[in-house]
């Protein structure tokens, strides 16, 4: 039996107007290839958030699927840091 390894990413919630979608920045950190400097690079991705439980600047694991539509292949796995609401 073979192991199938699954993405998971850790990232920013930057975007959680839609209805069960939320937009999710993950940042990496590479080195150059003949300048030898660190350099952050990042990605947005489209995460499918089944119960719309996250919200703007929450700390969220991701997990990549199956393609739910066009642009969703990733699912919330857990919220890591919930961001603190201002009453």
């Amino acid at each position: 039996m073979t192991e199938i390894n699954i993405r998971t990413e850790t990232g920013l919630v930057v975007s959680s107007s839609r209805d069960k979608t939320i937009t999710v920045k993950v940042e990496r950190k590479v080195k150059h290839p003949v300048y030898k400097k660190i350099l952050r690079r990042s990605s947005k991705l489209q995460v499918h958030d089944q119960d719309n439980i996250c919200s703007k600047g929450d700390m969220v694991t991701i997990q990549e699927c199956r393609p739910i539509s066009k642009t969703k292949s990733w699912k919330l796995l857990k919220v890591e840091k919930k961001v603190q609401e201002l009453k």
